[in-house]
């Protein structure tokens, strides 16, 4: 009879530890520089680009562009894609609709740290609905959140279809494919779209560049 009264006493202590303290229950975070600290000694904002649209749009190829841009104007970014997310911190996810999920949930929350620490990300995700791209931009934050819509036509995106996947999609060899076999749900208010279809690779990039420049200069 004992542990249900230890476990009322305890869940009192923390529900009074938790009203103490507010909103942050770690105090310690307080202590610690927070992001405009570190985004001064850059000399940029921490923002994230969520590059969306279907396999074979560009996004990856626009993102490397864009991250060469940037370092040369003095900006420091990082791209995080299927490659480097898929072969390390989430090497243990599948592609079920639940690991899906927890896939861009657990890149929301790297991309929010690198943003904390005054770093742009840049983020090639096909991150096919509007559910999940909205969960993405709630965990980083609408103020640290740019949604780059690149909107390639499936029927462009399947001729490039560099890795073979729509190939494969389209013989049944993958399944639930974006675009083929699973729906793509296009952005309804992005921050900015970039039509591929009639555009160069450099045309795209300085594009985008032109607008992120204006989110991470400390002087806009």
């Amino acid at each position: 009879m004992i542990l249900p009264y230890l476990s009322i006493g305890f869940f009192y202590l923390c529900s009074q530890f938790m009203k103490d303290e507010g909103r942050n229950i770690f105090s310690v975070f307080d202590e610690l520089l927070q992001k405009e600290d570190k985004e001064l000694f850059l000399k940029q904002r921490g923002v994230t680009i969520w590059m969306t649209g279907l396999s074979g749009s560009g996004k990856t190829t626009i993102a490397k562009g864009l991250e060469k841009k940037l370092h040369q104007n003095g900006f420091l970014s990082q791209i995080l894609d299927g490659d480097n997310i898929r072969t390390g911190i989430n090497n243990n996810l599948g592609f079920t609709e639940t690991d899906r999920i927890e896939n861009i949930r657990r890149i929301s929350e790297v991309s929010k740290l690198f943003n904390h620490c005054g770093v742009i990300t840049i983020n090639c995700f096909i991150s096919p609905t509007i559910a999940i791209r909205q969960m993405a931009r709630n965990i980083i934050g609408s103020e640290n959140y740019v949604e780059a819509f690149v909107n390639t036509p499936l029927s462009i995106c399947e001729q490039r279809d560099v890795k073979g996947l729509y190939k494969k999609a389209r013989s049944g060899e993958i399944k639930d494919f974006t675009g083929v076999s699973a729906p793509f749900e296009s952005p309804l208010l992005p921050e900015i779209e970039i039509k591929t279809e009639n555009k160069s690779v450099e045309e795209s990039v300085d594009k985008l560049f032109q607008f992120i420049k204006t989110k991470v200069s400390l002087n806009q």
